[in-house]
């Protein structure tokens, strides 16, 4: 039964936030710092990861269609692959261990020095203070990431298909024009935002409902990371059976 008593918490948390924000504007200047901290300082880790996926993407869709003598289908491939699932998933995963978990920390921390006691103290509700920034800012800067995963993908996909492979580069990006067209783009951006949201929540919730001390900061950045992981996994499974289904 824990598991339903913490979803009931994780519940009243996005009560009590919605609430905070009722007719108020978000702190000023919060904002953009935080979307500077989650999208600027995620991105060298998710460019790495999104070369590596992409470089295996043709590697893999190569081995497979060469015994049916389709190896000229590696774009489609990639671009089914790459651009419809594993782009914002991949997005989703980078800013969940990197900026998630920062946030679950951070938070975390304040609880064991008592500074959120602090700002309730000041009359400045915490929830608002400390999440709704963070929320905003990750809803802004996903679409963008997931944007940089996309063309990463592809592009390093390409070069493994043009230099190693031997495939034909203009047939090759033929093929990703072909597959995807601007619903599969504006899905990516709609799973991105809501992967978004999903992280910012949980690694939120992670931090404000902590135990206080050095074993609680790391209980509550472990249990982001892994919840919010596997929710967007979960979920992208879901929504890709809502939107291609």
């Amino acid at each position: 039964m824990s598991w339903l008593a913490t979803l009931g918490r994780f519940a009243g948390f996005c009560f009590d936030l919605a609430r905070a924000n009722t007719f108020r504007m978000p702190p000023p200047g919060r904002t953009m710092e935080e979307a500077y901290r989650i999208g600027v300082q995620s991105l060298p880790v998710l460019l790495l990861i999104s070369v590596f996926v992409g470089t295996n993407l043709s590697l893999q869709g190569y081995a497979a269609f060469t015994p049916l003598g389709g190896q000229r289908l590696v774009g489609m491939f990639v671009a089914l692959a790459g651009v419809r699932e594993l782009a914002p998933i991949i997005a989703a995963t980078m800013v969940a261990a990197k900026a998630g978990t920062e946030m679950a920390s951070q938070i975390a921390v304040m609880r064991t020095r008592e500074q959120v006691d602090a700002l309730e103290v000041m009359a400045i509700n915490p929830l608002w203070w400390l999440v709704t920034p963070r929320l905003l800012a990750i809803v802004l800067v996903m679409p963008a990431l997931t944007v940089v995963a996309i063309f990463t993908t592809i592009a390093s996909s390409w070069l493994v298909a043009t230099a190693q492979l031997g495939l034909n580069g203009t047939e090759f990006l033929d093929f990703v024009r072909t597959s995807i067209d601007a619903k599969d783009l504006l899905a990516c951006e709609l799973k991105g935002m809501i992967f978004g949201v999903v992280i910012c929540l949980v690694s939120c919730f992670c931090g404000f409902t902590s135990a206080k001390g050095p074993e609680g900061v790391g209980q509550a950045t472990n249990s982001a990371v892994v919840i919010a992981s596997v929710s967007c996994v979960t979920l992208n499974f879901l929504l890709s059976q809502v939107l291609y289904g």
